[in-house]
């Protein structure tokens, strides 16, 4: 069966990468609400509470299971729901301020352009819950937020392909993949020619590093590296961009996580923020990949790792079975700057909380993550609860 470009989305249906076909579904806007309708069954999963937050507005063509309810009701019968549509309400008249570069790797708060990279990646979260808020009210007024938005960044950024930089782009991916079949042509368009660019570099970066790869290509730099190629991957649907990042993801594994589970990170750093750090970009591709039927939590690297394996490694800690004293023996001297700098986190016992959203995303794919989850922190972050309500199923 053909694919209409929106039809579909990074956490489970795919979406055309061809400016040609954009427009014309554009045009075909009884073919578009159809695409909506499934889109946002991809997104919210079959559940009573998926339904009640993600209803597609009336007249989308195939509805889901449950009837549409009015927006008062959807707004408000999830407390997730309705703390992050207020979130975006109190911006829906903002005007964007994008960057044409963001740096905050390497530099502490007030060090160059760290504090204006902070500020604006605000902008790539309110996209992305701007867009979650759209799909659980109609509401145009969040639609055009997104628009306005996206269209600013996608025009103005130039790629660094500086992972660390450039991880919170997961956020502008996702509102883009949430809304694509619903956008002008004109910011499909440049969205599209953004992301190929943004994903192509990066997989033309790895792939001409020597192998085995190693250093950065190696640590958590790459974790966030693949993370960034997959969401395109899937967003697209460009299934030579999917071949590649089941490909990186895979030798990923191997590379940085051991048989016995424990990550590169932490024999570097001395520091379970690290693996964290590590651990959640490769979930997050990792639900991409499962919303496309693709399982890689069990994908199993040449010398026998998985990521299951690395969530497994961490979870005693997670659940304070044990206990581990941060960044002692890093040999990062960074680390030591900003332990000295006084920033939380960077000295004393690790807080097993900060493992928190990684376990409620790891809980998507699998449900024995959810009692770890749930342990950690009672409720996921709105954004999450919003899209991925459910536990994996």
């Amino acid at each position: 069966m053909a694919r209409k470009v929106g039809t579909a989305n990074a956490w489970h249906a795919p979406a055309t990468t061809e400016p040609k076909q954009a427009e014309r579904a554009t045009k075909a806007s009884a073919s578009r609400a159809r695409g909506v309708a499934r889109a946002f069954e991809a997104v919210c999963g079959p559940g009573p509470s998926a339904r009640s937050a993600c209803t597609p507005r009336r007249g989308a063509g195939r509805a889901l299971a449950a009837p549409a309810l009015q927006t008062s009701e959807r707004t408000n019968s999830d407390p997730g729901v309705k703390a992050l549509v207020a979130e975006v309400q109190a911006h829906v008249n903002d005007v964007p301020h994008p960057l044409a570069k963001l740096h905050t790797e390497g530099t502490l708060p007030h060090e160059g352009i760290y504090d204006q990279s902070v500020e604006a990646e605000k902008e790539l979260d309110l996209m992305r819950n701007a867009a979650l808020a759209w799909r659980a009210t109609s509401d145009d007024r969040y639609l055009k937020l997104v628009d306005r938005f996206l269209l600013a960044w996608v025009t103005t950024y130039q790629p660094s392909f500086n992972p660390i930089d450039e991880t919170r782009f997961d956020a502008l991916i996702l509102a883009y993949d949430l809304t694509a079949s619903a956008l002008p042509v004109k910011t499909r368009n440049a969205t599209m020619l953004f992301l190929n660019k943004f994903a192509n570099g990066y997989i033309g970066q790895v792939d001409a590093q020597p192998r085995p790869l190693k250093g950065t290509f190696a640590n958590n730099w790459q974790s966030h590296r693949v993370k960034l190629i997959a969401m395109t991957a899937f967003t697209l649907d460009n299934r030579k961009m999917i071949a590649a990042a089941q490909r990186l993801f895979i030798e990923h594994i191997g590379d940085n996580v051991a048989p016995d589970g424990a990550t590169l990170d932490f024999t570097e750093r001395d520091a379970l923020h690290y693996v964290t750090y590590d651990l959640q970009p490769l979930v997050t591709a990792a639900l991409a990949a499962r919303r496309h039927n693709r399982n890689w939590l069990p994908e199993r690297a040449a010398n026998g790792a998985t990521l299951a394996s690395a969530l497994n490694w961490l979870t005693p800690y997670a659940m304070g079975e044990k206990t581990h004293e941060e960044f002692v023996h890093s040999s990062v001297p960074f680390d030591a700057r900003r332990r000295e700098a006084g920033l939380p986190g960077y000295s004393g016992d690790w807080d097993p909380k900060n493992a928190a959203e990684l376990y409620h995303l790891a809980a998507r794919l699998d449900g024995r993550y959810t009692p770890i989850a749930l342990h950690l922190a009672p409720t996921p972050p709105a954004w999450l609860a919003v899209c991925l309500p459910l536990p994996a199923r």
